[in-house]
């Protein structure tokens, strides 16, 4: 899956223990009605985030994430996760590039080639 839209906020690298860290990313969608989405970076993914900004249009490759915890008095409970493994860039939208159309001289007349067959085009 992916997410496309500007990054809100890069959050610093949060080391949660010996063996884990994680680096949060805020992607703003694009849309009527603009979602924050967060979406977390794990282990050495953290890195993927050093060189992005604030403002920058991206796309980000997802993972969705759910598991279950037993409390302690016994109630089950369900958490889901967005989990980030790439990032991208981009390009800023400008004005659309279109190849110049050529000169009505560089086109030749229509002729009909196969003089037998009548012309039944209904318009």
């Amino acid at each position: 899956m992916e997410v496309t839209g500007k990054v809100k906020v890069v959050n610093p690298e949060q080391q949660v223990s010996a063996a884990f860290k994680k680096r949060e990313l805020v992607v703003t969608t694009d849309e009527q009605y603009p979602q924050h989405i967060l979406i977390e970076f794990t282990q050495d993914k953290c890195d993927l985030l050093s060189s992005y900004k604030q403002g920058e249009a991206v796309k980000v490759s997802i993972n969705l994430r759910g598991r279950e915890w037993v409390n302690p008095q016994g109630e089950t409970r369900y958490f889901n996760s967005i989990q980030g493994w790439r990032i991208e860039r981009l390009a800023p939208e400008g004005p659309a590039q279109t190849a110049p159309m050529p000169a009505a001289e560089a086109f030749a007349p229509a002729t009909n080639l196969n003089e037998d067959e009548p012309d039944d085009l209904p318009f």
